[in-house]
């Protein structure tokens, strides 16, 4: 069903820090692209692979209009899953790109975009979506950087995740729980930008999220890994949103090394445009935030942190 002026459909991208996917403005078109029949299938499974029945699909459609009507046409197919965890939109027009969006009570949404590229081949996708369930959500401090500005170059400098700030002299921290270090390789864009850290134990390490996740509303697992941490993590080219990171910080280790207490948290994207969250309490290595429980006042709208 076409409906005008009803729909935002966002442009097909992936912010590092709000986990959303959009569509941009329509591409001129081909004076041989006309109208066309295409059938979105998608299909939901859950954590576990096992299919998800009654999810709430909603495919998204572009509809062309001429250059000069001066608005944008967009439609939209709902339906649910079946007992296979598949729902089928079909549809004769002559769009461009579409947008999947899947919810159900009790797990994060997650969306994703697809564009057919005047292509024959891509007029039939199929996707798989994950849903996570929503588990336990809980107050963490919370905050999206948009640009890391790193007071002074080849120095480490102290960040206090808990005030969200450079420790002093730089800034109000007390506490460093990371050490950023920004070298700069040659005079003009050569540089590497690394965190390290200031206790036995601390660490970070990497994890990607793979495609079916990447619009989900909820990209980390639910608790941060027990071990596997790096001492240091390293940036030397352009951002990649499909890089997050998991830390342990405010380590205290045994006599044989062993942890007895840490603080755990995740990064979402890469290091130098990231959100960071840190769950205060020790040894409680779940990392899934509440957005209404942000332990960390006084932030900007830009970098207040909405999604968990």
């Amino acid at each position: 069903m076409i409906m005008k002026n009803s729909l935002i459909l966002l442009c097909l991208t992936i912010t590092a820090l709000g986990n959303s996917r959009v569509f941009g403005q329509a591409p001129a078109l081909p004076a041989q692209f006309g109208p066309h029949f295409w059938t979105a299938t998608v299909k939901v499974v859950g954590e576990d692979g096992n299919p998800i029945v009654g999810a709430d699909v909603a495919v998204q459609y572009t509809v062309p209009t001429p250059p000069d009507s001066g608005q944008q046409t967009y439609g939209e197919i709902k339906g649910i899953t079946d007992a296979d965890g598949i729902f089928e939109a079909s549809h004769a027009d002559s769009s461009w790109s579409l947008g999947v969006v899947v919810e159900k009570t009790g797990y994060y949404k997650t969306q994703m975009g697809h564009q057919f590229y005047f292509d024959e081949k891509r007029r039939n996708p199929s996707f798989t979506l994950l849903l996570k369930k929503i588990v336990k959500p809980v107050a963490m401090y919370a905050k999206q950087i948009t640009s890391l500005k790193v007071p002074e170059f080849n120095k480490a400098i102290g960040y206090d995740l808990m005030i969200g700030d450079w420790v002093g002299p730089y800034g109000k921290g007390v506490d460093a729980d990371l050490f950023f270090t920004e070298k700069h390789t040659d005079p003009q864009s050569g540089y590497i930008l690394s965190i390290t850290f200031p206790k036995p134990g601390d660490g970070i390490q990497e994890f990607t999220v793979p495609d079916t996740e990447l619009g989900s509303g909820f990209r980390s697992t639910h608790e941060a890994p027990v071990d596997g941490y790096q001492v240091e993590v390293s940036q030397t080219e352009a951002t990649n949103p499909k890089r997050n990171f998991y830390f342990r910080v405010r380590t205290k280790l045994d006599e044989n090394g062993n942890v007895v207490s840490a603080r755990y948290g995740k990064i979402y994207g890469d290091i130098a445009q990231f959100v960071y969250y840190f769950n205060p309490t020790p040894n409680d290595r779940n990392i899934e935030f509440d957005p209404k429980q942000n332990l960390l006042g006084g932030l900007q709208s830009f970098e207040q942190v909405r999604a968990p």
